[in-house]
């Protein structure tokens, strides 16, 4: 028995494991979203804990979850209440740590992404298309990343009768991140004041890579002190124990 109940606990968790999840996007395609394996083993048992997290004391919880849900790119994959469950079986701690560091990576995807995108629509404008087509050319045309896929829902938002203005908020407010939500809201200014968007591009594109010259300047500088700690725990050792190692066996010699 204990045998047959091993044996069908490793091919839940096998299954589990080989299973792929996906996300729907804004043009009906299927993105994978790897969510980790004991996610995927606990999910079904998520809804014994809905009364609990849908009480008060867990509604900011909920909300908040949701919001990084989305900003992780998980929308549509694992609900607020599903993730705050997940935490109360996991003891809270896990489950947000990963989803920190999956915000912090889509952020990351899109903060690198941005500034070749601004450049590309920055010269399309200026060739004479508009801002809707030159975004449209560019989702058709780029790989499908984090920065893609939000692009991609704001055209669709926009095709289907959302204002240019209201879809850029919209993107900044649900993706979260400093320099698209500068961006979108440099956008919104310009459509209010009559600038030109190529124009307000170029600057964008160029604040940006300023910003970016200005972060690898700070990981350069950061460097050294990053380094001091290895150096203290490794090398330090390794060369007194290389120097006074013969010393010291001598010295066992002479003692015994």
């Amino acid at each position: 028995m204990w045998t047959l109940a091993a044996a069908g606990v490793a091919w839940y968790v096998a299954s589990m494991a080989s299973e792929v999840t996906y996300v729907t996007l804004a043009d009906g395609r299927r993105q994978a979203r790897q969510l980790p394996v004991v996610f995927k083993m606990l999910l079904p048992f998520a809804q014994n804990f809905f009364p609990l997290v849908r009480s008060n004391f867990l509604r900011s919880s909920v909300e908040r979850a949701e919001k990084k849900l989305v900003q992780g790119g998980f929308e549509g994959l694992l609900s607020g209440e599903e993730f705050v469950a997940l935490k109360v079986m996991l003891l809270w701690v896990l489950p947000e740590l990963w989803l920190h560091d999956a915000v912090k990576r889509r952020h990351a995807s899109i903060q690198k992404s941005l500034p070749f995108v601004l450049d590309l629509l920055t010269l399309s404008v200026e060739a004479g298309m508009d801002f809707i087509s030159a975004l449209q050319r560019n989702c058709k045309l780029r790989k499908l990343d984090a920065l893609n896929e939000e692009l991609l829902r704001m055209t669709k938002e926009i095709q289907l009768g959302r204002t240019r203005r209201d879809a850029l908020r919209e993107m900044a407010e649900r993706v979260g991140q400093r320099d698209l939500r500068s961006v979108a809201f440099a956008l919104i200014q310009a459509d209010e004041l009559g600038v030109s968007i190529g124009a307000m591009l170029r600057i964008q594109s160029d604040q940006l890579r300023s910003r970016r010259f200005d972060r690898a300047e700070k990981l350069a500088a950061e460097a050294p002190v990053k380094m001091l700690g290895p150096l203290m725990l490794c090398i330090f050792p390794a060369v007194f124990i290389i120097l006074l190692g013969p010393v010291v066996t001598q010295a066992l010699k002479g003692v015994f």
